[in-house]
């Protein structure tokens, strides 16, 4: 295949569960895990004669969301019906938006190559109620509706991302942009947001240009299936053209599923196309519209995006991309680290608590860092006792779990535990002395400027610390250890 090249294209649709407490055209409850077809109604049941009534937070999280994205925001959109028959669909209808999205033409901003941001264009973002839930079990399947009616937020990209691995970070990005609006808690366990990549080759093959019919694969809850199932399409359907030939003249656009166990795309249907699903306005609902100063009451509840943090951090603080990413993948963290800045701490000292202790203990509880029990002061102070040599950074981890147990404040744990580092150069001198003494071929080799000299430097230094059981201030034992070595 030498005389062969091709290029992946992929447009993703997003559907995220929006984070209000009913649902978008009732006023049933929102809960995950209860009973099944415990928290329903006649209007989420699709019962003759129930009438929807908007969910008005539903829509607001939706156009902040669309304000966060770039988005042109509608000041006139409708709702209408998209029809269709499944189990778990009690109307045989599904509210949506078809033509008059609610947000539409913006953007969003994701590494790409190089380290590079690549912008992806956002097409619409639109409102509409989720369907059920099928439960197969052994000879017969169960409906459970508690699901059904819940506010999605279906946002839909253009063709624009090229690899598996730029469908992953913007997936991920998206996740982190709607958790820091607290829109949706993002939870893909719990189904609160899930995707859907479309996905068809470009072939270069003997001078001509060929495009391989497109796949939706559906309803990926992963972040690991959507980037492998991606791969696996591309794959696929090179193999497939080279085999048969089929472009996407040939075929329909078709729906596969992904078997997780066995990491293939399998098919499913066929994909119906806008005319199939007959839309047309639905004739319960008003048409929404929103003013210029809706819209702006809306705006004002935006809050500094992750991506934007990000690059605070790297550009204001010095940090790493790395440190910079942890630190903002969770926007209560960021909050925590933002305000033991504004307290006074050193930055790359308190990112480090937070992001190799902090981040630690928080996983292994199963809760943020900032509801670890310690307040960003008390971090602060942590910080200033690494800087100014009190602790060294191995005993200001020990400190910080610590910290986490009980309300005493870092100093009081260092004193407790006896933690805090010897800085007395008199004391620390005549153990230098010792050390010196005991260990004549280390002093000789130190001396001599040869190879041997680092290794030996840090010998002496170890044998210090091992003398005061860590507890010796390396800065002030390698200032004496110099001045004795010449």
């Amino acid at each position: 295949m030498s005389d062969v090249k091709y290029k992946v294209i992929v447009g993703l649709e997003i559907h995220v569960q929006l984070a209000t407490r009913t649902k978008m055209f009732c006023g049933c409850a929102l809960s995950f895990g209860e009973e099944p077809n415990s928290r329903v109604c006649p209007v989420c049941m699709g019962m003759p004669g129930s009438l929807p009534v908007m969910n008005k937070k539903a829509v607001e999280y939706s156009i902040l969301a669309g304000l966060a994205l770039n988005c042109r925001i509608a000041g006139f959109t409708k709702w209408d019906r998209k029809s269709y028959y499944y189990p778990d669909l009690p109307k045989n209808y599904q509210i949506s938006q078809y033509d008059l999205p609610l947000c539409s033409d913006g953007f969003i901003e994701v590494g790409g190559e190089g380290g590079k941001l690549k912008r992806i264009r956002i097409r619409r973002a639109h409102l509409e109620e989720d369907a059920g839930k099928n439960m197969h079990t052994a000879g017969f399947s169960q409906v459970d509706l508690n699901r059904a009616g819940t506010p999605l937020l279906e946002i839909v990209t253009e063709p624009d991302m090229n690899s598996a691995a730029e469908v992953r970070s913007l997936a991920v990005e998206l996740q982190r942009i709607v958790r820091y609006l607290g829109i949706s808690e993002a939870n893909m366990q719990q189904g609160h947001t899930r995707f859907e990549p479309n996905i068809n080759l470009v072939i270069e093959k003997g001078g001509q240009e060929y495009k391989t019919a497109i796949v939706e694969v559906k309803n990926l809850n992963s972040f690991k299936a959507l980037e492998r199932s991606v791969e696996y399409e591309t794959a696929r359907q090179l193999d497939d053209f080279m085999e048969t030939g089929r472009t996407m003249q040939m075929g329909n656009k078709s729906t596969r599923g992904w078997d997780d166990v066995n990491q293939v795309t399998v098919l499913q249907r066929e994909k119906e196309e806008a005319h199939d699903y007959r839309y047309f306005p639905d004739p319960d609902l008003v048409p929404v519209q929103m003013s210029e100063a809706d819209i702006e009451r809306i705006k004002a509840s935006l809050c500094e995006l992750p991506l934007q943090r990000q690059a605070r951090y790297i550009t204001e603080f010095n940090l790493s991309d790395y440190d910079a990413g942890v630190l903002t993948a969770d926007r209560a963290t960021s909050d925590f680290f933002d305000e033991a800045i504004a307290a006074g701490g050193v930055p790359k000292r308190v990112c480090n608590l937070l992001t190799q202790t902090g981040l630690r203990l928080a996983n292994e509880k199963g809760c943020g860092i900032a509801e670890l029990g310690f307040s960003s002061g008390a971090v602060v102070e942590l910080s200033k006792m690494v800087e100014n040599g009190t602790v060294n950074a191995s005993v200001a981890s020990t400190i910080l779990e610590e910290m986490a147990k009980s309300d005493k404040s870092p100093q009081e744990i260092a004193e407790e535990l006896n933690l805090l580092q010897k800085s007395d150069a008199g004391e620390l001198e005549l153990i230098v002395d010792e050390v010196i003494a005991a260990n004549t071929q280390a002093v000789e080799d130190a001396k001599s400027g040869g190879k041997k000299t680092k290794k030996a430097q840090g010998f002496l230094l170890g044998q210090v610390m091992q003398k005061t059981k860590g507890q010796a201030n390396p800065k002030i034992v390698s200032e004496i250890m110099a001045k004795k070595l010449g």
